[in-house]
């Protein structure tokens, strides 16, 4: 299901749009000096995907925590906590597909670099049922993953630069989608930034950065001094995600804001009699020190990791008009039929194809469609061979032996039953194939030897190759299909 970003506008004052699902596969880096308007275009992404998909934010100076009143997102203070709470934290939000904050403010550099990394890395090493898509906004990424060794010991700087490698480089077939923003592309590690296919350039200065940014442009060098010329604001964007030819861009406003913000001129103070000589070198009186500032009490792991998998608060549940359980299941089949029409969805991951199933309810006023992942890949299963309600009729017996198989085999064994019940031809091992979401013919023939070891179908080829398959308990038979003609070898082509 495609979702589409509106960050602003071109010059022209046409839209300028961002394909959410080809930036989960295809990564951003932002690029900009102090002042240029890298946090903005930031919380213009985040803004506009936000409630679409999961959103995880890395961020050193706690600018971004305001999200939290507007859009529920989970503010995790990592000065409050240990790295093995900060990595429990990390499984929980993926588990839960919670939207958070990981604010570092109040840590030195070294200290943030740990954190990040413990956080990061148990992003990346979470089971295999919870790659769910999730965007990571990584703010100050020359930070985290620097070109070159600082004030900050070398061990640091060597789990945190994996981290973030992990993150741009194989981050993607986890589900993690790297959002990345630096001052200075040269100051970033080089095999970070070269993960990213999508780029939105921001005002720059010094030569070796315009260059770089020129190039990942694929501008020419004497083009380069226009990156120079950007306003605040500005960008020219580039990638499968937003242009496929580089396209200046004005970003849009913002809803939220950050706690701090650029310094404004203000009027001096007038004197208010005398000079200012008389008032600063006046006899200083002796006075009791200022009271400490009252200690921030902070949130305690466990009730943090119980928030995070709480669901989120409604504040508009009486406005939603209440759905029966027979309109729920009229709008979960909807929604499974939907995505098994798309022919892309043959090949993508249960997980994946989960965050699109709820978009979809969503859409339809479902907020909690009754189904976590492992319900939803049976009845993803069951959608693929044209079951798409619970209590279709006649199928009961079906779903019984279905469920004695593991759960990959659930929607081709349902597929090949579909067709021995209504006496349909045999299905071709191409079929079966984009059923159970493979392209190898080996695999196929191994899937139908196991079903078939557990004497749950019988497979049966004539003389003439017309292959059936039967299901002996169920007393349901395909009928056979004429074999796949053999391709025409290299001398009869050429004849």
């Amino acid at each position: 299901m495609s979702v589409q970003i509106d960050m602003g506008v071109d010059g022209a004052g046409q839209p300028i749009e961002m394909d959410l699902e080809e930036l989960l596969a295809t990564r951003l880096l932002v690029q900009g000096n102090s002042g240029s308007g890298k946090s903005h275009l930031l919380r213009r992404l985040l803004e506009g995907s936000a409630g679409t998909v999961q959103q995880i934010v890395i961020d050193p100076e706690g600018d971004f925590v305001t999200l939290s009143d507007a859009f529920g997102h989970v503010v995790v203070e990592g000065a409050d906590y240990s790295l093995v709470e900060i990595a429990r934290l990390a499984q929980r939000i993926r588990e839960h597909r919670a939207s958070v904050v990981l604010s570092l403010e109040g840590l030195e550099m070294e200290e943030q670099m740990r954190c990040a990394a413990a956080f990061l890395g148990a992003l990346f090493d979470a089971p295999r049922d919870h790659w769910y898509p999730a965007l990571v906004v990584v703010d100050e990424a020359q930070v985290f993953a620097p070109a070159a060794a600082g004030e900050v010991s070398d061990e640091a700087r060597r789990t945190c630069l994996g981290a973030m490698t992990n993150l741009m480089c194989r981050g993607r077939k986890r589900g993690l989608a790297g959002v990345i923003a630096t001052q200075r592309l040269a100051k970033l590690a080089k095999n970070v930034a070269a993960e990213a296919s999508n780029f939105l350039m921001g005002r720059t200065f010094l030569d070796i950065d315009m260059a770089r940014a020129a190039d990942l442009l694929g501008m020419e060098r004497r083009q380069a001094e226009g990156i120079r010329d950007l306003a605040r604001g500005h960008f020219l964007a580039l990638g499968p995600a937003i242009s496929r030819r580089p396209v200046a861009v004005k970003i849009g406003a913002v809803k939220t804001s950050a706690r701090t913000s650029s310094p404004k001129l203000m009027p001096l103070p007038q004197p208010g009699g005398g000079d200012l000589q008389s008032l600063l070198f006046a006899p200083i009186e002796a006075s009791p020190p200022p009271p400490p500032p009252p200690p921030r009490e902070a949130v305690p792991a466990a009730d943090l990791m119980r928030s995070i998998a709480a669901p989120a608060p409604s504040a508009t549940a009486p406005q939603v008009p209440h759905i029966g359980d027979e309109e729920k299941e009229d709008i979960v089949a909807e929604a499974l039929r939907e995505i098994v029409a798309d022919p892309a969805s043959a090949f993508q991951q249960p997980a994946v194809l989960f965050q699109d199933f709820a978009t979809r309810c969503r859409m339809r006023r479902l907020g909690n469609p009754g189904l976590d992942i492992a319900a939803f890949r049976r009845r993803l299963g069951m959608a693929k061979a044209g079951i798409f309600r619970e209590d279709e009729e006649g199928w009961a017996d079906a779903l019984a032996i279905a469920g004695t198989l593991p759960e990959d085999m659930l929607g081709t064994f349902l597929f090949i039953a579909r067709a021995a019940r209504h006496g349909a031809e045999c299905p071709s091992d191409d079929a079966i194939a984009e059923i159970y979401g493979t392209r190898s013919p080996g695999r196929v023939r191994r899937l139908l030897q196991f079903i078939e070891d557990q004497g749950h179908i019988v497979v049966r080829t004539d003389l003439s190759g017309r292959r059936s398959i039967g299901l002996p308990t169920l007393g349901w038979t395909t009928a056979s299909a004429e074999p796949k003609p053999e391709p025409a070898d290299l001398f009869t082509r050429s004849r």
